[in-house]
């Protein structure tokens, strides 16, 4: 359809309804949650009861434990901010790596090998977790028993769990990098050679700057996505849990506005992240070419 055009009434009011009816099926459950963690109630559920900060800041007097009070919800935040880090910081670098790979080298089974880089992303979560859990037990009892070797970072902890999120964060960190890659102009690479860069210095000046938007892309979508991990972590957990299997082991015993202020807290977190790397996003990379230096 072409947009200059002009549309019959009925076509635009079906379009208008269906944008509202979108927009309140994907904020609406958000505006609820985040309205509830000011509930003056025991449940995070109407009616409303009047305006509190009980659920964040606590209230000894009512036997309310707010958010920046439960030491183990702010232990489970530290936790999978840690596993995020650790899955982000391996994820680019492997994915990069493998983006380089399959942009510009030339091998046999490179086919093949690109199509086995994107099946964790067809793989269930649980199937991912249960399948790594039972392949590092074997692992680890393998060692114990041939060489007695105390192999704990085979066992279900937080070890597992990056190595669980990390087998398909890296694809997706593959697949970003690697669509901005196959865009590059490689002139300008050979252009720096001729004037007499070395190699490192035309990766760090003309090559890095151009992908830093996959890059910081990819980091975010990696971070963001363990930071909200839930299947393949419970396959993987030990005894320190992440935020999400914290979580839900709290709404098996009963929901509770603390719940909320997490889940609002979580969402003030998540849209300062988006709009930094808007901001970011904004400017565009500078990619320099220095001549040597004339003797």
């Amino acid at each position: 359809m072409i947009p200059s055009l002009p549309r019959p009434a009925w076509l635009r009011t079906a379009t208008a309804a269906y944008l509202i009816a979108f927009l309140v099926f994907l904020f609406l459950p958000l505006i609820v949650v985040a309205v509830f963690a000011f509930n003056d109630a025991s449940y995070p559920a109407p009616p409303w009861r009047g305006f509190t900060m009980d659920w964040f800041l606590g209230n000894a007097a009512k036997a309310r434990t707010g958010l920046f009070q439960d030491a183990d919800l702010l232990g489970s935040i530290w936790t999978s901010f840690v596993v995020a880090s650790w899955v982000t910081l391996l994820s680019v670098l492997v994915g990069t790596a493998n983006a380089f790979l399959m942009e510009r080298a030339r091998f046999p089974g490179q086919q093949v090998l690109s199509v086995l880089i994107m099946a964790p992303l067809v793989i269930p979560g649980v199937i991912l977790g249960i399948s790594i859990l039972a392949f590092a037990s074997r692992l680890a009892e393998l060692g114990e028993d041939l060489f007695g070797w105390e192999l704990d970072f085979l066992r279900p902890g937080l070890p597992l769990v990056v190595l669980g999120q990390f087998s398909y964060m890296a694809t997706i960190a593959t697949l970003t990098i690697s669509a901005r890659l196959r865009r590059f102009d490689r002139t300008l690479e050979e252009a720096a050679l001729n004037l007499g860069a070395s190699r490192p210095a035309v990766f760090r000046t003309i090559v890095m700057p151009y992908l830093a938007p996959a890059l910081t892309g990819s980091a975010a979508i990696s971070f963001v996505m363990s930071f909200a991990d839930f299947n393949t972590t419970l396959m993987l957990v030990g005894a320190d849990s992440p935020l999400t299997v914290m979580m839900y082991g709290r709404m098996r015993e009963g929901a509770s506005p603390v719940l909320n202020a997490v889940s609002l807290f979580l969402m003030i977190a998540s849209g300062l992240l988006a709009l930094t790397l808007l901001r970011g996003g904004s400017k565009p990379p500078q990619v320099q070419v220095a001549a040597p230096s004339a003797p």
